[in-house]
Formats: C-alpha cells, sequence, structure tokens
C-alpha cells in the first residue's frame, strides 16, 4: 500500500484553530473574572485577540504570496502595510498599559500557538490525516 503524501496545507485548520481560540478565550475571561481580577483577565482576553489578528493577517499574507498564479504584489504590500506596523504598534500599546501585567499578556499572546500545537497533536494521535490519506488513495485505486 502507498500512501500519498500532504502537498496542499489546508487553510481550513487555521479558521477552526481561530474559532477554538475564541472559544477559549471567551470562557478564560469569564473565569478568569472570577478567580484572577478583571485586568488579569482582560490582559488575556486583549492578547488573544490580538493574536487572532495577527494570525489572520499572516495568513492572508501567506495566501496571496503563494498563489500557484503569481504573487499579487499590491495585495501583499497592502496586507504587509498592514500588519507590520499597525499591528505591531497596537501589541506595543498592550505592553506598555500599566494596568496589564506581563504574565497574563504572555499567556494571552501565546493561546493561538497553545491551540494550534494540541489540535496538530490531537490529529496526530487520532491519525485523522492518515485515515483521509488512505481513503483518498483507495478511491483512486492507488490502495
Amino acid at each position: 500500500m502507498t500512501k500519498r503524501t500532504l502537498t496542499t496545507f489546508n487553510f481550513d485548520f487555521i479558521t477552526r484553530t481561530l474559532r477554538t481560540t475564541g472559544v477559549l478565550l471567551l470562557i478564560v475571561f469569564v473565569v478568569g473574572i472570577y478567580y484572577f481580577g478583571f485586568y488579569d483577565s482582560l490582559a488575556v482576553l486583549s492578547a488573544g485577540i490580538w493574536s487572532m489578528v495577527n494570525l489572520i493577517f499572516l495568513a492572508a499574507l501567506v495566501r496571496t504570496a503563494l498563489k500557484p498564479d503569481g504573487v499579487d504584489k499590491l495585495a501583499a504590500a497592502g496586507l504587509a502595510l498592514i500588519k507590520f506596523p499597525l499591528l505591531y504598534a497596537a501589541g506595543y500599546f498592550l505592553l506598555t498599559v500599566e494596568f496589564f501585567r506581563p504574565i497574563p499578556l504572555l499567556i494571552g499572546f501565546s493561546m493561538v500557538l497553545v491551540v494550534m500545537v494540541l489540535k496538530a497533536a490531537a490529529r496526530a494521535f487520532l491519525k485523522l490525516d492518515e485515515n483521509v490519506i488512505n481513503h483518498e488513495s483507495s478511491s483512486r485505486g492507488l490502495a
């Protein structure tokens, strides 16, 4: 039996990651208000939303730059001009707000990465991608 490797990236993974991160941030915010205080919970929520917006712009930039029919230079430049100066200025503002402590901000900034790692680990543990590859190859007569 031959296995076909994945050659394309499924951008649906990013959409599912953003959705899961949003739900997790809301849960952490509501529960965190009670246990950790309003400003720490708001810091986690704000940094998490910043991280989600950063991932949205990064995914759009990658989609624009890696098109099979060529790079749309104007769109890529526009996305880069929005993402880098404006988004990172907003991130700097979050870091300089005196009400926000660094640890809750760090938790919020890394929330998307944690969700991605856990989702990828779950897919690998449950062998979901191997089932897709085996199903596609058997439907094409490769198995």
